[in-house]
Parts: C-alpha cells; structure tokens; sequence
C-alpha cells in the first residue's frame, strides 16, 4: 500500500474511495470522493459540487472564516446558479459544544442536501457531527492548514465540559484554495505544525501499546503519517514565507494524516499522549471562562513536553516485581479526578468505570510484559524521538510557544496534565506507562 515520499503526499487521490488491501490484513478504505488543494480551487467549487450529484447548500462558517474564503465561496456559487443558505456563527472563537450545535441544527434548512464548511479545525469537527446527525454528507472548504482531522471521521465536541470524541463520518470532498490558505494567520499555520509534529510521541505510544497490550498496529499507515512529518518538517521555511507551493504541501500532509485515520476508523495513528495533555488543558480553561489556545499549537508544547518525560522515562530500571504489589486506592484517584476535573469528573469517573484502565490485575499484565521488553522499550524510545532542541527550533521559527506558560498554561496545570490526563482517552500512552510504574507524580513535580 506505501507510497514513497513526494508521490504519496502529491497522489491523494489514488488513497480514496476505493478498498486498499493492507499487509496488516485489514483492507483500508477512506471515503472522501475528491481532493483539489491548489491554486483556484474556489472557481471550481461549484463543479465539484454538481459533480457529486449535490442541488441545495447549506454553508456554515463563522465571522472570521466568512470574510476569509465563505464570501468567495457564496460568489462562485451564485454566479454558477447553486441554491445556498448560510449561518454564520458570531463568535472571534467557537466552542464545539451543545449550544453550537443547536444553533447549526435551527439554522438548518430542511430539504438541503450539502453541508459546506467554510473553516477549519472547530468548524469542521461542528460540521461533520451536525451532518452525520442529519443523514447528510459534507465538504470541507478549507481556510487555514491549522489541523490534521480534515477527513477523520471523529468528532472533537466539547459536551458537559469533557472533550469527547464521537464517532460521525469524514466528508465527501476537501477543498483548498492555497491563495487562501497562505494567507491564513500564522498562529493557525504553526498550529498545523505543531499538530503535525504531535505524531512523533503518538506513534511511539501506538508502537509501544501495540507491544505492550497486543493493540492493532498497521506499519503502512504509520509510514503514511510518517510521510507527511517529513514534507512539513522539510517546507517549515517556505511556509514561514507563505510560499503557496509549501503550504499546499502543508495542507495535503495534513489530510494525509487524516486518511490515515480513517483507515484505521479512529485517532490512534495522530493522537496519542501530546493530544491528552493538550485535551485537559482546553477543558480546564474553557471551565474558568477562558478561550484556550489553538489545538495544534497546545498540541506541539504537549509534544514537547512528552519528549522530556520519553527521555527521563529511557534511564529508568524499574523494579517490576516490587511495582506489582502495589495496591490501588480507588477513593484516592477519585479524590483527585474531583479536584482537578471539577464539573467533568463525573464523566471521566464513568469512563473509567467503564475502561477499567487502572485495574490492578490489568496493570500487573502490562508490567509483566514490560519487564520481559524492557531494554526493547528502552532502546525505541532512544531511537524513534527527534531530538527535542530540533524540535523546539522548528516550532519557534513559526513563532510557536513550546512550553506551557508561553501560552498561559502555569507549571501547576503542566504538572496537573502530567498527573491526570491520561483519563481523558481509554488510550494506552505514556501517561499510562508513567501510571503503570508509579512515575506520573514523580515525573510531574521533575519535568
């Protein structure tokens, strides 16, 4: 299935809508129809959507977004004499939650056949959730390179204040006019490279879950998302000089990544410890009232600071024998979860009743097989990780915070994401790995 290089990022489409058998043994599909990321994509909007059969559009965008590409898009579809109704939501910053939502829903016209989104990471999580729920498909209009789950089939919501992940569907098409994304802000553009350089920690965490518990592994889909590393870590310059030919190449290794997703049908290939640590950080700041930090770019200071524990994490010599006698206080855990999850503890609680992550006869089955890998473990931590000074290097030549408190994240919310944000996912990750060994805490209070 792997393709090599420049050609798997350049030949999206020969990755879609049809059945690729896999040496893993599943047979991957992604059902994304058309991809058209290039120079004048926006003149060509209306035939892609006569093309896939679509009469009446329903355009969702928000202010920003509007001005940015949404009016262009109406114009195109105006002048080609495609009927559209619009909602923009009047929000600087949108929450993915239940009142977005509603507002999307009332807005809807009955009878429309095509959700367009005009936007990018938030929007289009809002857009492939109300359209599921519809019984309708979607496109992406792209605004900005700011996110890799452009054709994932997860939606990131917001509900009762927990960051949820839900199943919906991915969209029919994905377009991208790079006059426009060169153009976007470039705090959206790092974020896409923070996002993006995320995939170093999750899939050594999917590596390493995969021999630790058993869990599916898929060698080309991670040579696929390994791919689109290298083309963003390779045209990070050009993109600082909003080259249109760089960020088309941006743009097309971020929804790569996302094809990746849906082949495996979940988030595993592009979200591992670094997007936990990042998802408790956005809860704990939208619960006080306050707009957190794009997600790709909490997404890259999360990286870097999963790099720092990967390291300390690769001179340890455990005792495994004495770590599996530990007991495990129950009421003590859920003490903590009260404390730092306030009114999303009781959805994190319930996850775990359900999960049961922290068994200790669980816990005691991966550090025996932990203890048996263990100079394994250590030597794919030393061999898979980028150094973490090119890492932080690349991400300041975008202008990118890469620790905590250059976003307004404190060393004690750090060392709180540290500690607890393993519950946020039933997800085998680093933070688990610290858990199982009794490191979270120790490590927490060091890094």
């Amino acid at each position: 299935m792997a393709k090599n290089g420049n050609n798997a990022q350049m030949d999206l489409n020969s990755y879609i809508n049809r059945e690729i058998p896999c040496s893993c043994g599943h047979t991957h599909f992604s059902g994304v129809k058309l991809i058209d990321i290039d120079q004048g994509a926006v003149t060509r909007l209306p035939g892609h959507i006569r093309d896939l059969g679509y009469q009446k559009v329903f355009i969702v965008a928000d202010i920003n977004t509007w001005k940015a590409a949404g009016e262009q898009a109406a114009a195109a579809l105006a002048a080609d004499g495609i009927p559209f109704e619009k909602v923009v939501l009047d929000y600087e910053e949108v929450v993915p939650d239940e009142t977005v939502i509603g507002e999307i829903m009332t807005a809807y016209p009955m009878g429309y056949d095509l959700v367009l989104c005009v936007g990018s990471g938030t929007l289009n999580d809002l857009c492939k959730f109300v359209s599921h729920r519809l019984g309708i498909d979607y496109i992406i209009f792209a605004t900005a390179p700011s996110m890799d789950g452009f054709v994932s089939i997860g939606s990131a919501l917001m509900l009762h204040h927990v960051k949820t992940t839900l199943d919906a569907h991915g969209p029919v098409a994905v377009v991208g006019d790079t006059d426009i994304l060169s153009a976007a802000p470039m705090h959206l553009i790092a974020a896409g490279l923070g996002d993006t350089l995320g995939k170093y920690t999750c899939l050594l965490d999917w590596k390493l879950a995969n021999l630790i518990t058993g869990e599916y592994y898929c060698k080309e889909v991670v040579g696929m998302v390994e791919t689109a590393l290298k083309t963003v870590r390779e045209q990070s310059a050009k993109v600082q000089q909003r080259d249109p030919e760089a960020v088309k190449a941006v743009t097309e290794a971020l929804v790569l990544t996302g094809i990746a997703m849906s082949f495996v049908g979940n988030s595993r290939p592009a979200s591992g410890c670094e997007h936990h640590l990042a998802h408790y950080w956005e809860m704990k700041a939208l619960m006080e009232g306050k707009m957190p930090e794009k997600h790709g770019t909490q997404v890259g200071v999360g990286m870097i600071l999963a790099l720092k524990l990967y390291n300390k994490l690769a001179d340890e010599e455990p005792d495994f024998d004495a770590l599996m006698k530990r007991p495990y206080d129950k009421d003590a855990w859920e003490r903590r979860i009260r404390e730092y999850y306030g009114e999303a503890a009781d959805g994190i609680i319930a996850l775990e009743a359900k999960a049961q992550k922290n068994d200790v006869a669980k816990r005691n089955e991966r550090l025996a097989v932990m203890k048996k890998n263990w100079p394994e473990i250590q030597r794919m931590i030393r061999e898979d990780l980028p150094k973490i000074e090119d890492m932080t290097n690349l991400m300041t030549s975008l202008h990118a915070p890469v620790e905590p408190e250059e976003m307004g994240v404190s060393r004690e919310r750090a060392r709180e994401a540290v500690e607890v944000a393993k519950e946020v996912r039933d997800r085998y990750t680093l933070l688990q790995i610290l858990w199982d060994l009794g490191l979270s805490d120790k490590y927490a209070q060091e890094i």
